[in-house]
């Protein structure tokens, strides 16, 4: 299973939301090139860089920070957040995504959103599809929009996608464990997916755990930057 450092980017800095409330917002970092240079010298292979003012503005803000840690280090970096158009998607490979997240997108505008996944293929289009009791959220977490995750993922699977970043809203930011039930449900009604999950890890065994259960991947933040894992206990991790 890969390891994925997850830097959320709010006014150039490194930060962390509680229960995706921007009401709620911790700074780590002023320097998010720093941090990704720290994640690198541990031996990371990848990075997880979201764009939260652009999540709440519907468009792409801060590319910029994106093209400085792409430029300066040799992460596979993917990245989302106020990703909506065109536009915002030539912007994000340009400034060196390798792969890119849609999530509001893929709810509001899913023609466009399946034609990305036609024009640049599976291994570069990457569906957000982050969870509040069952159902899906968008726009940074501050709409709800109705939709049941399992059939939300049926037929974007049937669209192509294989990359599935799932985030239970309730467990962002909290150390309170990952929701390995859901991710267990949404792998036995889709083996064949790729699923990345996100929010509440807090402890290495939890991880083991992930990996168990057949996820691809497991995106880390807040137990990194409150010490709760250590970047050296992650090293040992990493095929």
């Amino acid at each position: 299973m890969r390891i994925i450092p997850a830097l959320d980017i709010i006014d150039g800095k490194c930060v962390r939301l509680l229960n995706g409330d921007y009401q709620k917002v911790t700074v780590y970092s002023d320097d998010p090139l720093e941090m990704a240079k720290r994640f690198e010298a541990h031996g990371m292979q990848y990075l997880h860089l979201v764009d939260l003012d652009g999540a709440k503005s519907n468009r792409i803000i801060n590319y910029k920070i994106l093209e400085k840690i792409a430029v300066k280090t040799n992460l596979i970096i993917d990245f989302g957040g106020g990703i909506k158009s065109d536009e915002d998607l030539h912007i994000a490979f340009n400034s060196g995504a390798s792969q890119i997240t849609g999530g509001s997108i893929a709810v509001k505008d899913p023609e466009r959103f399946s034609r990305w996944i036609g024009n640049y293929g599976s291994a570069k289009i990457i569906l957000g599809a982050d969870v509040k009791d069952t159902t899906v959220a968008i726009s940074g977490w501050l709409e709800d929009s109705n939709l049941s995750i399992v059939p939300f993922l049926d037929d974007y699977i049937k669209k192509g996608i294989e990359y599935v970043i799932c985030t239970d809203i309730k467990r962002d930011g909290t150390l309170e464990g990952p929701a390995v039930g859901l991710y267990s449900e949404l792998l036995q009604t889709f083996p064949q997916l790729k699923l990345i999950a996100s929010g509440g890890i807090s402890a290495i065994e939890e991880l083991l755990q992930l990996d168990e259960l057949g996820c691809d991947a497991a995106i880390i933040g807040k137990a990194i930057y409150e010490n709760q894992i250590s970047l050296k206990e992650l090293e040992k991790l990493i095929v």
